[in-house]
């Protein structure tokens, strides 16, 4: 009878030949390790959060991620819909890739709200625009994301611009255009919450050896604990000194006694006493009749060529309708504006200027005198 295979030969069987250069290599990660990447994604996606926001005017919500090494296969099994990934790449500090994965209804939902919408998925196929838009959100939420990065690995991290690939999990393309999560791979999966719109899953797919660099940079750059720093030393008590009373008997009279009390009590009250300096500031209240200044977004340029209706209103009047019907050549019509006053401009009927007449090569035209503030415009239609 043959000698009985050991553990570990019975192990070698059931995963396949594995040589050393073999490339299928396994990793596996400690529950500290998984900590980690998580934190790692925990911190980016925070910070990316925050940028779309801000890009959306939304409240954006991230829960903490759940880290998990899945296969390709398996990721298509369990999300066979039509998917958007973001091919984001390292290039200084740290070396990797990082493919962000959302889902196609999301991705219309973004776009929408970034070009003014109110947020609705059409039921089109994605066009070239939602796929600038949404690569110009991921370039600022990575962007932002690697800022964060930067201070948690304490080196400077810088990515290349991000690619926008649609496509469906379960075909071929996916491993052809990201070749490193061919096999298995690290998925970092988050809960996103943006208003009342959307209530989805982002992931994060980083291959194992990438997401193994990460850790053990992070680990390096703070350095692991030794146990005796992990428990909390106890702070040493002020020592108490008290002077013994003395015993010594002295042949002061009473009143002698009663003298230097009273002059030991003088020196303590004429003393000075330390008094901390108190720095006092006068309280400011935040101005609610000025907006806060959010800036011109960056995507502005995906919508510049939208033509937009001028009107300059030179005032207006209510008339019955028997008085319209006595309308005639050489009728006047007294308006509700005086003689001088400035005259109402609007864009698309909304209410943005004001401004005042004036004459250019014999036409009419208006010189602009104030820009109304945002929260004080109005619809005049």
């Amino acid at each position: 009878m043959s000698e009985m295979l050991s553990q570990e030969e019975i192990d070698a069987l059931l995963r396949g030949t594995a040589s050393d250069d073999s490339p299928n290599e396994e990793y596996d990660f400690t529950p500290e390790e998984k900590d980690a990447i998580g934190e790692i994604g925990n911190i980016s996606m925070g910070t990316a959060a925050t940028t779309l926001s801000t890009l959306l005017g939304n409240r954006v919500n991230i829960t903490t991620p759940k880290v998990s090494l899945i296969s390709i296969d398996n990721l298509a099994d369990e999300y066979p819909l039509p998917f958007v990934a973001v091919d984001v790449t390292y290039k200084e500090g740290l070396e990797g890739l990082n493919v962000l994965i959302l889902k196609e209804r999301d991705v219309k939902i973004i776009t929408d709200l970034m070009m003014g919408g109110s947020g609705v998925a059409s039921e089109e196929p994605l066009t070239d625009i939602n796929l600038s838009a949404i690569a110009e959100a991921m370039n600022q939420m990575v962007g932002s994301a690697s800022t964060s990065l930067s201070e948690m690995f304490a080196k400077k991290i810088d990515i290349n611009p991000p690619r926008v690939f649609p496509m469906d999990l379960s075909t071929e393309e996916f491993t052809q255009i990201f070749p490193q999560l061919n096999i298995e791979f690290v998925r970092i999966s988050f809960r996103m919450e943006i208003g009342d719109l959307i209530d989805s899953e982002i992931m994060q797919l980083v291959p194992k050896d990438f997401a193994k660099e990460m850790v053990n940079k992070l680990m390096n750059a703070y350095g692991e604990p030794t146990p005796s720093e992990t428990v909390a030393k106890p702070q040493p008590q002020p020592k108490i000194q008290v002077e013994p009373q003395s015993t010594l008997t002295t042949n002061r009279s009473p009143q002698q006694e009663a003298r230097n009390e009273r002059h030991v009590q003088q020196d303590i009250e004429a003393k000075p006493q330390k008094q901390q300096p108190v720095n006092v500031q006068p309280v400011q209240f935040q101005s609610f009749d000025q907006p806060s200044n959010r800036g011109i977004p960056e995507n502005i340029d995906l919508i510049q060529d939208v033509p937009l209706n001028v009107t300059v209103e030179l005032g207006r009047t209510v008339k019955r309708i028997s008085e319209i019907l006595e309308f005639g050549p050489g009728t006047i019509i007294e308006l509700d504006k005086l003689v001088g006053e400035q005259l109402d401009i609007l864009v698309n009927g909304q209410y943005v200027a004001k401004g005042e007449v004036v004459v250019i090569d014999e036409n009419y035209g208006i010189r602009i005198t104030d820009i109304v503030s945002p929260t004080k415009r109005f619809s005049k239609i």
